[in-house]
């Protein structure tokens, strides 16, 4: 799935895969830890000699990954780095809990961060809540998901929004300049909660919301470039407008960023 993701992303991207040289995979699905899902997808495109390393901050791993590329690219450290969220949840869900089974699915989704003359991708907030480790785990190597339903509902709807206002002001903008807010697909219930108090927060009524959690499920860190991509597509998303995204997960971890679309 990652392999698929990332070449639809070359493509758009007008590269081949002798232009990346830095392969980035947020994943937390893995069967065997070793080796790594980004060598793997590397050999899988004909990528040659990448640097290549795996991160793991669940659902915010794409959000992770892009605020590292970005900082790649800006150092010098890589020219074109590919960002890569994969997850195949199913392999880890217990099919008769309705906590989870109603939601988790698979999926991937892939981006290409280069360099620009402008400021394009803006730094990124990210933290986690060392109190709330045990909302979601998964006991062991041959155990399945378990989620504090209530517990990351009541965290998530409390404590991400202002994690957004956050990563608009490192940007240097206000929440008025936001054309789209692309959140983790976690649930339409936190979804819509986080979208509300920013738009209390600042944000214009009309902002518009990513809503992929009706149609592909929670994809873990492929949820947010699943979703992108998606509004893309449906020409709901336009080449330069502005999305603030903000990712949460098992850990529990965050992290959000405002960018804008190529």
């Amino acid at each position: 799935m990652g392999a698929d993701a990332s070449r639809g992303a070359l493509a758009e991207a007008g590269l081949t895969p002798a232009d990346i040289d830095t392969v980035i995979v947020a994943t937390c699905s893995m069967q065997s830890a070793v080796p790594h899902a980004s060598t793997q997808i590397a050999g899988e495109l004909g990528i040659h000699a990448p640097g290549s390393f795996d991160i793991n901050a669940a659902c915010a791993g794409f959000c992770y990954g892009l605020g590292l590329a970005s900082q790649a690219v800006r150092t010098g450290a890589s020219r074109n780095v590919l960002v890569v969220g994969s997850e195949k949840l199913t392999d880890w869900t217990n099919l008769t809990d309705r906590a989870t089974a109603i939601i988790f699915a698979d999926g991937a989704g892939a981006a290409v961060v280069t360099s620009s003359d402008t400021e394009e991708i803006g730094p990124v907030a990210w933290g986690s809540d060392e109190t709330q480790t045990q909302a979601i785990t998964i006991a062991g190597r041959d155990g399945t998901f378990y989620q504090d339903g209530q517990a990351v509902f009541r965290w998530a709807t409390t404590q991400i929004a202002p994690v957004g206002i956050e990563a608009v002001k490192a940007a240097g903008l206000e929440l008025t300049d936001i054309d789209a807010i692309v959140t983790h697909q976690a649930n339409l219930r936190i979804i819509d909660a986080i979208a509300k108090k920013l738009i209390s927060s600042g944000a214009r009524p009309d902002v518009k919301v990513g809503r992929d959690i009706v149609t592909t499920g929670n994809t873990s860190s492929a949820s947010i470039p699943i979703t992108l991509g998606r509004m893309r597509e449906s020409g709901e998303l336009k080449s330069g407008e502005l999305v603030l995204s903000i990712a949460f997960g098992a850990g529990l971890t965050y992290a959000g960023q405002v960018y804008r679309i190529p």
